[in-house]
């Protein structure tokens, strides 16, 4: 039998412990993605969704509980190790790419995620035809601009850029923090159905958090409600094609 991508098994967080300032976030949460679940995620603010992906990437440790990815027990594992199953696009479009390298610069980074490599990037020129193609169907003209620093791109095409390295791979499973919440409405659809396509074809495992509940009910297999650090909607398959924006709603009311 499979093992799937990702368990969290009895997850809590607490921040400031000790202090006036003590928070629980997390609360005993439970959570299983089997290899290509496209989860979109909802909740309020403060709800613990960034703190959800934070406990996955490794950036933050929980209090207790257990990270298994493909099985095997990754919750001591920090971020940097940990790049090596899972890639991550943040809602700031300059997190994800180095702004003094060129896009094809970037690209060369991002194939060698999870590798050893020294300082010097080796070999540039005959990855160039296979960066050029990459970015032929991409929105934004970045086919053009390959030999662009990425800090002169605009915050369309540099997010569009970073969607690529993160996906350039085919990590185990691909983290999007309200990766279009930055952009342009035009942007931003053209983004999201980049997202969808790329996410279908490499039938890759991902959790993107939005506040779009029109993006939460159109992408994706799996819907999940995250409230008070825990999870109060779970659905799937027949039961999220059948959830609507209203329905949703109540579970920001509570």
């Amino acid at each position: 039998m499979t093992k799937p991508i990702l368990e969290l098994k009895n997850i809590n967080t607490t921040v400031n412990i000790g202090t006036s300032e003590e928070k629980r976030i997390l609360k005993d949460l439970n959570l299983t993605l089997e290899k290509g679940d496209f989860i979109t995620l909802l909740g309020t603010n403060g709800a613990g969704k960034s703190t959800l992906l934070n406990v996955i990437n490794g950036s933050l440790s929980p209090t207790s509980g257990k990270v298994l990815m493909n099985g095997e027990d990754i919750t001591l594992l920090n971020d940097v190790k940990r790049a090596k199953y899972i890639a991550q696009v943040f809602q700031d479009p300059k997190m994800g790419t180095a702004p003094r390298m060129t896009v094809a610069e970037n690209l060369l980074l991002a194939s060698k995620r999870g590798q050893k490599r020294g300082l010097k990037l080796r070999g540039l020129s005959k990855h160039m035809d296979e960066f050029k193609q990459a970015t032929a169907k991409l929105p934004n003209g970045l086919s053009n601009r390959l030999n662009t620093f990425a800090g002169s791109l605009s915050g369309g095409q540099r997010q569009t850029l970073s969607f690529l390295m993160a996906t350039l791979q085919n990590p185990d499973l691909l983290l999007l923090d309200e990766h279009t919440a930055a952009l342009d409405p035009n942007t931003s659809e053209q983004l999201m159905a980049l997202t969808d396509e790329v996410v279908s074809n490499k039938d890759l495992t991902c959790v993107m958090i939005t506040h779009q509940l029109k993006d939460a009910l159109k992408y994706g297999n799996r819907t999940i409600i995250l409230h008070a650090g825990e999870i109060v909607l779970d659905v799937k398959g027949e039961a999220k094609k059948q959830l609507n924006e209203k329905e949703i709603l109540q579970y920001f009311e509570k």
